[in-house]
């Protein structure tokens, strides 16, 4: 690949569980296996694991990269690397030009000092001379809207108002590769699309962004590659769209744990328009097929639907049974399938849309598929909360 400016090749970082030595016949095998550690880089000790095994990637001058994953993936363990923080265990990292994290925002922040102040610190912190700050400071101001906040001490602020100004700061630098992290999240709504547009902005000017991040929406918005990392090592690389559309379909990120019992959900998918998607504008009608396969004769059964938002808090169930008034059966090695019709009259974000097989008249559960399928609500409105309601809005 051309004009490549950040290069994880076979990457591996060991860490130790704990590491205490009260005695000195503890201290001493320690010391002597860290001097002689090159010889044994490969075997794992007592109590060390591997954070990452055998990483490799890389991203050109101009393009956004993302890295996704479950928690404990090792997510953090790259930025970590790539920010100079720690030293990999085995392989090499390449990283050509000025690199700057906007990690944690507004982390270099004096809550004594006023706004404008802290502009320059955090400035400062970030690598920029007084010069650039001095450049920038009217544009960053901008950014922010904060400009009647500007000499408030930063500890009068809201939680929004700090991030909004953090992120205004760390979004000026001008590096050659930026470490993105979670930070799109910050501020409302109009805010956050302010920021998205400001890292694509970045990208237009040739800078590099690695992108991490739980927000599957922004990273398919704005990343062309992608890597989806689990325990350390690389389940799989390619286009944003299709490691996405990977991990969102995986058994692992659905959380679909089958039950060894006489009947169970052969398949879930949700679809709109005949076609399989997992996200969808705001008020779409979908159509959720669940498949159950009976491993014996079963009788009196009923499929639920249930959806949760991202906190898992159940907001919306119902069932064959209570819809229809009616339970089904099914004979050994027969299948049926149930479709639920839905609209999905959401707020913009993130839910699970799962499945269960229940009999009602002796409580029995066969099999679940909760939380279930993950899927993510678009809208133009900013609206918050869990339903969506169309507001509309008038001033006379």
């Amino acid at each position: 690949m051309t004009d490549v400016v950040l290069e994880m090749d076979r990457i591996s970082k060991k860490f130790k569980k704990g590491e205490i030595h009260d005695s000195l016949r503890d201290l001493i095998p320690a010391l002597s296996k860290k001097l002689g550690k090159g010889k044994y880089l490969e075997l794992l000790g007592r109590n060390e694991f591997w954070a990452l095994k055998d990483v490799s990637f890389c991203a050109s001058r101009g393009e956004a990269f993302g890295i996704i994953g479950p928690n404990g993936a090792g997510k953090s363990t790259i930025l970590k690397l790539l920010s100079g923080i720690m030293r990999p265990t085995e392989g090499t990292l390449r990283v050509n030009g000025i690199l700057s994290a906007l990690i944690e925002v507004g982390a270099g922040f004096h809550p004594d000092l006023t706004g404008r102040d802290n502009i320059f610190l955090n400035g400062t912190i970030l690598g920029m001379r007084r010069e650039q700050i001095r450049k920038k400071f009217d544009e960053i101001v901008e950014f922010s809207g904060l400009a009647e906040f500007l000499d408030t001490p930063v500890k009068r602020y809201s939680s929004g108002m700090y991030a909004r100004l953090g992120f205004s700061v760390a979004a000026h630098v001008d590096p050659d590769i930026m470490l993105v992290d979670e930070v799109l999240s910050v501020g409302d709504y109009a805010f956050q699309n302010k920021c998205t547009e400001k890292i694509k902005s970045i990208l237009r000017g040739g800078a590099t962004v690695i992108f991490v991040s739980h927000n599957l929406k922004a990273v398919t918005d704005i990343c062309e590659r992608c890597v989806l990392l689990e325990r350390g090592r690389i389940l799989k690389q390619g286009t944003a769209k299709e490691v996405v559309g990977y991990y969102l379909n995986d058994t692992r990120a659905a959380g679909k744990e089958a039950f060894d019992g006489e009947v169970f959900i052969s398949r879930a998918v949700l679809s709109s328009e005949d076609r399989e998607t997992l996200q969808f504008e705001a008020g779409r009608k979908v159509w959720f097929e669940i498949e159950v396969t009976a491993k014996a004769d079963c009788k009196n059964l009923s499929v639920s639907v249930a959806v949760s938002n991202d906190s898992l808090d159940e907001i919306f169930n119902t069932s064959t049974e209570r819809l229809n008034g009616e339970r089904f059966c099914l004979k050994k090695g027969e299948t049926k399938r149930v479709t639920f019709e839905l609209d999905l009259h959401l707020a913009q974000g993130a839910y699970y849309v799962g499945a269960y097989i229940y009999r009602y008249d002796i409580q029995k559960m066969y099999d679940t598929r909760l939380p279930g399928l993950p899927i993510f609500i678009r809208t133009d409105t900013d609206t918050r909360g869990v339903a969506n309601l169309y507001p509309r809005a008038t001033i006379e």
